[in-house]
């Protein structure tokens, strides 16, 4: 997972609280607005020109969520927040995208921000953008750094005139998009998974330097993986426990069922996590029975040459009576042959042994 940038931090310095300046990775340049109007009966997908059209759209006998996608055209978002009384500290937090997972339970709104994370394939890295999602009695408000197809499904049900969510209210709105982040986490849990199966495999079968550095990028990653995803129990624990009259007893277990699948998540990492310890020490094992193998070669040829060298220095001295080297086949025969001998009899002891 990168890490959080930075971008454009340095020109929130000296401002007052409450001012607005898009902080983040993906520094879209433009806004787009999307209204989804609907109740039972009726649906309406409305592309507003300005963005003081999307309070105007609000109407009691309908649902409106407001889709907005990209966040640099900060007088479009300071005017959403104006016209539906966001507070200007809450529109801060939204345009700044490093911030952590959090929730605001406000009289006529609730806010969360949370992260949307996948993997991508091309830098091997976990790309994390983050979502805002206001709601309120009758309106749900979405806020995104960039296109995504996560909320494509709830759009469909929408379009669906037989689905629960043209029944339902606000607060099962706000949740069936929460539930669609997290099930994303499972997808990505899911490729995690393959990805230490493939690495389990190559460190059995073929370790070596790269494969511990990848070892360590994966542990990184679920390092941050973690970090990223922990805080939204939090956030189910207060939507749970929350009396906020904008969310109805029969949503609520719905919001349990998201907390258990964030812990269900947060369970799956943690068991990825002592895999991972599990494979650098398998990793370690293997590379020492290696280096063992090694020594064992090593040792065996100096063993079976010290005698053979002691016999050839003995008859390399420098001696005048020595009556053997009278002998004109002593060196072929005897000397060579004694030598071949002790090798084979030291190949054989180390062979009875099951040295080797």
């Amino acid at each position: 997972m990168k890490i959080s940038s930075t971008k454009n931090i340095s020109q929130k310095t000296g401002l007052p609280p409450g001012s607005l300046v898009h902080v983040g990775n993906h520094m879209q340049g433009h806004t787009d607005i999307e209204i989804i109007q609907f109740n039972e009966d009726s649906l309406a997908e409305i592309t507003p020109k300005s963005a003081d059209e999307c309070f105007k759209q609000l109407s009691p006998d309908t649902l409106t969520w407001i889709r907005i996608t990209g966040l640099g055209e900060i007088d479009k978002i300071e005017q959403i927040g104006s016209d539906f009384g966001i507070h200007p500290l809450l529109l801060e937090d939204i345009l700044n995208t490093s911030h952590r997972i959090s929730i605001e339970d406000f009289e006529s709104y609730i806010c969360t921000i949370f992260k949307i994370l996948s993997y991508d394939e091309s830098s091997g890295h976990i790309e994390r953008d983050q979502v805002s999602l206001i709601f309120g009695e009758n309106f749900v408000i979405s806020f995104q750094e960039r296109p995504t197809a996560i909320f494509n499904p709830a759009l469909d049900h929408i379009r669906n005139p037989k689905s629960r969510l043209r029944k339902m209210k606000s607060d099962y709105l706000f949740y069936t998009l929460m539930d669609m982040v997290v099930d994303n986490y499972f997808v990505l849990v899911e490729k995690l998974g393959d990805m230490l199966e493939v690495l389990e495999e190559e460190i059995i079968e073929n370790p070596s330097y790269a494969t511990i550095n990848k070892l360590h990028l994966m542990k990184r990653e679920m390092i941050h993986l973690r970090k990223a995803i922990w805080p939204f129990r939090e956030v189910l624990n207060r939507l749970q426990r929350s009396d906020s009259e904008l969310i109805y007893d029969s949503t609520l277990m719905y919001f349990k069922d998201v907390y258990d699948h964030i812990i269900q998540v947060l369970d799956t990492i943690e068991s990825f996590r002592d895999i991972l310890s599990g494979m650098v020490d398998i990793y370690i094992s293997i590379s020492g029975n290696k280096m063992n193998e090694i020594m064992k070669v090593l040792t065996i040829m100096s063993t079976i040459f010290i005698p053979l060298t002691f016999l050839a220095g003995v008859y390399g001295m420098n001696f005048k009576y020595m009556p053997e080297l009278e002998l004109p086949w002593f060196y072929p025969w005897f000397f060579y042959g004694m030598l071949a001998a002790i090798a084979l009899a030291m190949l054989a002891f180390f062979k009875k042994k099951r040295w080797i």
